[in-house]
């Protein structure tokens, strides 16, 4: 997905986040919230309660201020301060409440966001990852989500506790001392001007910081993937110094984030804190006229307390926002990404009447495997081509006919669309001219799980899950049995290493399957495609990069693997396709021979040409030197 190791760190340009606006995120994001309505609204009623209760401690301190120190009532200090005890317990009870409900809400709606965003990356066409880099996929499936989630549980929760206190703090200060509440309002001009002005330039700033963290981990993801490689060319200080310099463009995108910050967070709280001397200040002239009680200027300071602290926390909402509109634009980039097709308009239309009938509506998958027999692997190629680009054309015109059973094998020099090809059958990309059949019927229109279930693949280089052996067998069909599982081991030549290892066949493989060898990787990956059973196979061929014990067992594997198949195989060794039943030559995306190894002999062509010089090894290297004679 991102390359060889090392080159891959940089995400494609093409790549970068669409600007959303904040009211889009926030319409998008909030949809999530609507399955958890009633702990939405338990954990703002909590929070309400909560501040229901710390607004009686201004009006009790009050109290204690002019009805008790002032008059020296003894006898009614206790059961105020019983009641502002009590107050204080109920602040943090609820407080307690809301925190344990608001937990629960948060990690109910980072699990859906997640499980969306995977569910959608496992639609998206192949060709969709072709470009883009995994640690910059996964940056934003695990930090993004976290961010985007934020806004939609803190800011629903504390942005409308926020505004509501606000309201009510306002109210009781208008309804307290209407003249001290006018003086404290003097700077709230400031601190609206702050905010839009932190509003309109944050988003820049937290975009290129996402965008460098997505960098850093890309490079990361790609460099651990390849070690050995590093190791082996000895690059390990060219790699910190690439991974410094990545480091060094986040950490620089943090610090302007954080410099705008220190300027922003200080000035508001600043803006409210003048707003609190000049209370102070007015409303001492005014306890010194005689004109209000000393407990009367408390309460009020502690009320204006109660009024800045959630502008305060506005301010804070407003960083968290900027931060989460700029993750959440990554988040949409997949999430509005073009999904791979999945069923035709008529089987659509088929299922849905099924599912009326039957009433099981959401069995979609089980009636499509109900419908979708298994195939008997005729595979026509009418007049195919692709291309990735109007410069770039990879196949033109290619056409082929593979009877059911039949082997046929692909040959050419690298580049020349062998890969391409055989990458159209299961759909992995889309023929962007004529049409692949199998068994007549168009593959385009083919729900996508019935099409691959007709197919297996075999790669060059196998990819084995980090988990068991078994496990990786058994991904080839999850309900296979324990004695399909033997059955398919022993047809791989892989039972008897298997064995031998001290857990068998739960022995675990390590990460792409490290702990293997390259041949005992290849055997059980044969082994899954030999459990999966289809009717059609694509091989690229196995043997290229294993010693001749392990080839010979390798060989013997996939001679099994092709019984009775349906076979494409990307040939690199003419003794691999000698007995095939049709070759076909590929040369800058035409087939420019086919025949059975004799008959291409006989014709004196481009493969009569490549067999007479291949004392080398791979067929490639064949192609090249008669490119260079």
């Amino acid at each position: 997905m991102s390359g060889h190791p090392g080159f891959g760190a940089h995400t494609d340009p093409s790549f970068k986040s669409k600007p959303r606006s904040t009211s889009e995120v926030v319409r998008r994001v909030g949809v999530y919230l609507l399955p958890y309505k009633l702990m939405a609204l338990g954990t703002i009623a909590f929070a309400l309660l909560s501040l229901a209760a710390a607004f009686t401690y201004p009006k009790l301190t009050q109290h204690v201020i002019d009805e008790v120190i002032t008059k020296k009532n003894t006898a009614s200090l206790a059961p105020v301060m019983a009641l502002l005890i009590g107050a204080f317990f109920l602040r943090e009870l609820f407080n307690g409440l809301r925190i344990r409900l608001n937990n629960g809400l948060e990690q109910l709606v980072i699990l859906d966001i997640r499980r969306d965003v995977y569910a959608r990356l496992q639609r998206l066409p192949v060709g969709w990852f072709d470009q883009r880099a995994s640690g910059d996929l996964m940056t934003r499936v695990i930090e993004d989500v976290n961010s985007m989630e934020r806004l939609l549980i803190d800011g629903t929760e504390q942005g409308t506790v926020a505004v509501l206190s606000i309201g009510g703090v306002l109210t009781i200060l208008f309804w307290t001392n209407p003249v001290l509440a006018g003086v404290a309002l003097l700077p709230l001009p400031v601190l609206i001007g702050g905010a839009l002005w932190y509003t309109l330039t944050a988003h820049q700033r937290y975009r290129a910081q996402r965008q460098a963290a997505s960098a850093m981990n890309a490079l990361l993801m790609d460099n651990l993937q390849g070690i050995r490689q590093i190791k082996s060319f000895g690059r390990e200080r060219h790699e910190d110094a690439r991974f410094g310099a990545r480091a060094e463009e986040l950490r620089q995108g943090t610090l302007t984030v954080m410099r705008a910050w220190s300027i922003y967070s200080p000035a508001m709280a600043f803006a409210s804190s003048l707003g609190i001397g000049l209370v102070l200040w007015f409303g001492g002239t005014q306890v010194l006229a005689n004109k209000m009680t000393v407990g009367e200027l408390v309460q009020f300071l502690l009320y204006l307390g109660l009024f800045y602290e959630p502008i305060s926390r506005l301010h804070g909402l407003n960083q968290m926002l900027q931060s989460a509109r700029a993750a959440a634009e990554r988040v949409f980039d997949i999430m509005d990404a073009t999904e791979e097709r999945e069923v035709s308009a008529d089987t659509r239309r088929r299922l849905s009447n099924a599912e009326n009938e039957k009433g099981q509506a959401g069995s979609n998958g089980s009636l499509l495997r109900a419908e979708a027999p298994r195939m008997r692997g005729e595979v026509h190629y009418e007049n195919v081509g692709f291309q990735y680009s109007p410069e770039r054309v990879v196949l033109k015109s290619v056409s082929l006919h593979a009877r059911p059973g039949q082997m046929t094998a692909l040959v050419g020099p690298t580049g020349s669309g062998k890969s391409t090809l055989v990458n159209l059958l299961p759909a992995f990309y889309q023929a962007t001219a004529g049409r692949v059949l199998i068994d007549g019927r168009d593959t385009r229109e083919l729900p996508l799980e019935t099409l691959r279930e007709q197919i297996s693949v075999v790669a060059q280089e196998p990819f084995l899950f980090n988990g068991t052996i078994r496990e990786n067998i058994l991904y080839g069909r999850l309900d296979a049995t324990e004695a399909d599982l033997h059955a398919a081991a022993k047809a791989a030549n892989c039972h008897d290493f298997i064995t031998r290892l001290p857990d068998g066949y739960d022995a675990r493989v390590g990460e792409r399957g490290v702990k293997l060898s390259v041949g005992e990787k290849q055997r059980v990956s044969i082994a899954r495609a030999l459990v999966k059973n289809a009717p059609i196979l694509i091989l690229d061929e196995a043997t290229a990069s294993v010693d001749t014990q392990t080839e010979k067992l390798i060989q013997q594997a996939l001679e099994r693997l092709m019984a009775g198949r349906t076979s494409f195989v990307i040939a690199h060794r003419l003794s691999t396709i000698r007995t095939a039943d049709q070759i076909l030559v590929l040369r800058q995306g035409e087939i420019v021979e086919r025949g059975t190894h004799e008959e291409l002999l006989a014709a004196d062509g481009l493969y009569a040409k490549l067999a007479r010089i291949q004392n080398t090894t791979f067929i490639e290297e064949s192609f090249e030197r008669l490119a260079v004679n």
